[in-house]
C-alpha cells in the first residue's frame, strides 16, 4: 500500500577495517538518511509517524496530488561567530531537504489529518469505508 524506499546495497571488505571510510564520513549526503517513517494499522486508519527532529512546523510540506501523499521537508540553519572585530571565528552552516511520496490507494484522502509535536510528524490517514451497493425496487407495469 505505501512505497518504500530501497535500501543500498553494500558490501564490506572483512580484510579491510577502513573499507569506505572517507567515503561514509565524509560524503555530506550521508549524515541524512531520509524521512524514518513508522505506519500502523489502527483498524480504521492507518497512522505514519516520521522523525523530523529539528524542523520547525514551517519547514515540514503535506502535498496530495492524485493518489499520492508527498511529504516533503527543507531547513537551513546558519551559525556566526565574530570577534570584536568583526571577523569570523567560526560560521558554520547546514541544509537538509527530504522528499517522501507514499499511495494513498484505500484512503480517504479527504479526511487526512496531520499534528507535528517534539520533532515527530503523526499522520492520521482514514480508511475507505467500502460503499453499500445501492438497491431499489423497479416498479413492473403491465403492458395489457
Amino acid at each position: 500500500m505505501f512505497a518504500l524506499t530501497p535500501f543500498e546495497k553494500r558490501g564490506y571488505d572483512l580484510f579491510d577495517m577502513f573499507d569506505g571510510f572517507d567515503r561514509d564520513f565524509f560524503a555530506p549526503e550521508r549524515r541524512f538518511s531520509g524521512i524514518r517513517t513508522d505506519i500502523r494499522d489502527e483498524g480504521d486508519k492507518l497512522v505514519m509517524e516520521a522523525e523530523l527532529p529539528g524542523f520547525d512546523k514551517s519547514d515540514i510540506n503535506l502535498d496530495i496530488t492524485g493518489n499520492m501523499l508527498t511529504l516533503s521537508a527543507e531547513h537551513k540553519a546558519e551559525n556566526d561567530e565574530k570577534d570584536k572585530n568583526g571577523k569570523y571565528i567560526r560560521r558554520e552552516r547546514s541544509f537538509g531537504s527530504f522528499k517522501r511520496s507514499f499511495d494513498l490507494t484505500g484512503i480517504n484522502a479527504e479526511g487526512i489529518t496531520a499534528d507535528y509535536k517534539n520533532g515527530i510528524l503523526t499522520v492520521d490517514l482514514p480508511k475507505q469505508q467500502p460503499e453499500e451497493p445501492k438497491s431499489r425496487r423497479l416498479e413492473i407495469t403491465s403492458s395489457d
